[in-house]
C-alpha cells in the first residue's frame, strides 16, 4: 500500500480530537490545549518547480490562540507507510509557515513557533529517516558541520502503550485502540465506548485499513450507531436482512434457511477480515441469531478460516 494522506473530513479536523491528540502525545495527557483555543489554518502555500507554481497543504494545521494572540501553529501529518523523504516534506511545510510570518501583512505581528508531528498507522516500526541529514547519503566531510539538521516527530500509533491509549478522551482513543489491538493480538475486541463523531471515525478507519466495509457499515445502518459494538451489530443485522430478502425472493422455506445461513457466513467472514476476535463474533451470533453458545461455536468453526 502506498502512502495515504487524509485531508478532508478527517477526524483530526475536529477541535476536540485535535487538542486531545496534542495533549496526549506531546503533553503526557495534561490538558494544556483547550479545543476552544484552536483555530483552523486554511492557508495554502505555494512553491515553484519545473517552471510551474504548485500548491502544498498540510493534512491538518491549527493555530493555538489566546484571544487574538497566536501561541503556535500545530500541524498533523498522517501516514500509513513510512516515507523515505518525510523530513524533506515536513521542512517544506514548516518553512512555508515561518516564511508567511514575515510577509508584509504580518510583519508587525508577534512571531510564533511551528510544531509538526507525524501520526504513523503502520504495523511495522518506522524504519525511514527521521532527520534531514539522514536523507543524504553523501555529505562532504569538509562541509558536514555546516549542514543544518531538522528532525521530525513520528508517533507510532500501533505501538502506543495501553496507559497512553487510556489517556485519550476523544474518539481518537477508539482508533488508537484498534491499531494497538491488531498489532498485539492480531484481532479486535470492539469497545462499548460511545463515539461522538461516528462518520468521521468510520471513514478514517476505512482509509487507514483500506477496507470500505467500515464506512459501508455506517451507510447501511438501521438507526444511528454510537459504539464499535453497534457497528458490528449493524453489520450482522444487515446480513440477516439480506438473508431474509433472498429467502423471500426464493419463496420457499429452503430459500429462507439458505438466506439465513448465507447471512451468518457473510457476517463471520467479514468480521474475521476486519480483525474482530472469534469470541466477540460468537457472542454476537448468540445475541443476533438467537443461538446457543454451542450452536454459535459450530457456525464459527464452519465459517472461520
Amino acid at each position: 500500500m502506498g502512502e495515504k494522506d487524509l485531508t478532508e473530513n478527517y477526524l483530526g479536523a475536529y477541535n476536540d480530537v485535535f487538542a486531545d491528540i496534542i495533549n496526549v502525545l506531546l503533553c503526557d495527557g495534561k490538558q494544556v490545549i483547550l479545543q476552544e483555543h484552536l483555530e483552523a489554518d486554511g492557508n495554502k502555500t505555494i512553491y515553484k518547480a519545473d517552471k510551474k507554481v504548485h500548491e502544498q497543504e498540510r493534512d491538518i494545521a491549527k493555530f493555538w490562540k489566546y484571544g487574538y494572540i497566536k501561541i503556535a501553529l500545530l500541524g498533523l501529518e498522517n501516514q500509513t507507510d513510512a516515507h523515505p523523504y518525510m523530513p524533506l516534506r515536513m521542512i517544506g511545510y514548516d518553512g512555508a509557515a515561518y516564511r508567511s510570518q514575515i510577509l508584509k501583512e504580518h510583519e508587525n505581528e508577534e512571531k510564533y513557533p511551528v510544531i509538526s508531528i507525524v501520526l504513523y498507522f503502520g504495523m511495522e516500526h518506522w524504519d525511514k529517516p527521521r532527520s534531514l541529514r539522514e536523507c543524504f547519503k553523501n555529505i562532504p566531510k569538509e562541509l558536514s558541520q555546516y549542514v543544518n539538521d531538522y528532525k521530525i516527530h513520528v508517533f507510532e500509533i500501533a505501538y502506543l502503550l495501553p496507559e497512553q491509549v487510556a489517556m485519550f478522551q476523544s474518539d481518537f482513543r477508539i482508533v488508537a485502540d484498534y491499531f494497538v489491538q491488531m498489532r498485539t493480538n492480531k484481532e479486535y475486541n470492539p469497545s462499548q465506548e460511545v463515539m461522538k463523531h461516528v462518520d468521521a471515525v468510520l471513514k478514517l478507519m476505512s482509509v487507514l485499513t483500506q477496507d470500505d466495509r467500515f464506512e459501508e457499515m455506517q451507510n447501511g445502518a438501521q438507526g444511528e450507531v454510537k459504539t464499535m459494538c453497534e457497528v458490528l451489530d449493524n453489520a450482522i443485522s444487515k446480513g440477516r436482512i439480506e438473508g431474509r430478502e433472498e429467502g423471500k425472493a426464493e419463496g420457499r422455506i429452503e430459500g429462507r434457511i439458505e438466506g439465513r445461513a448465507e447471512g451468518i457466513q457473510a457476517m463471520v467472514e467479514s468480521c474475521q477480515e476486519l480483525g474482530v476476535s472469534a469470541e466477540a463474533v460468537k457472542m454476537q451470533l448468540v445475541k443476533k441469531f438467537s443461538m446457543t453458545e454451542q450452536e454459535a461455536q459450530q457456525k464459527l468453526e464452519l465459517y472461520w478460516k
